[in-house]
């Protein structure tokens, strides 16, 4: 089984795109702080300044992190292991099969029952279908071939 790589969102293969998140970004933080500086000599520096600067400051780090690609949310699908980015700012989980229990598949989701008690949620949601089946079969030839029991289970709506 070749590496299977899957995105769970959409993904900005657009360099143009990738620069103007990175300069938005930027520019977000340069009016953060000069809006800080700026009010900060006036004596009426209240709260809803700070937040602001930090609402600023955070989505313009966001920004800039999404334009250099490390915001992308993935599962790879490997013969030894599979790689999952569920969410965008928290780092990759690595699972071997050895640490995998069960596997249950749902419409919607995928849960991964770990040997140590623990699980982990996928969660596709609806806005990109496009990659729900091929995600699935993909996890299920992961599981026949490395023996972790599956369990599909569908859920009437």
């Amino acid at each position: 089984m070749e590496t299977k790589y899957f995105s769970l969102g959409h993904s900005d293969t657009n360099t143009i795109l990738k620069i103007i998140k990175i300069l938005f970004g930027a520019v977000c933080i340069a009016i953060a702080a000069f809006w800080m500086i700026f009010n900060i000599r006036a004596a009426r520096a209240d709260r809803t300044l700070w937040i602001s600067v930090l609402f600023l400051s955070g989505f313009g780090l966001y920004q800039i992190w999404a334009g250099l690609g490390r915001a992308i949310r993935f599962i790879q699908i490997g013969d030894d292991k599979i790689i999952l980015k569920k969410n965008s700012l928290l780092p990759q989980k690595v699972m071997i099969p050895s640490e995998i229990r069960k596997i249950e598949v749902f419409p919607l989701n995928l849960i991964f029952y770990f040997h140590n008690g623990g699980k982990t949620i996928l969660r596709f949601g609806t806005a990109f279908t496009d990659n729900i089946d091929p995600v699935k079969n993909a996890i299920e030839e992961f599981a026949s071939l490395n023996s972790i029991e599956t369990e599909t289970i569908n859920e009437e709506i």
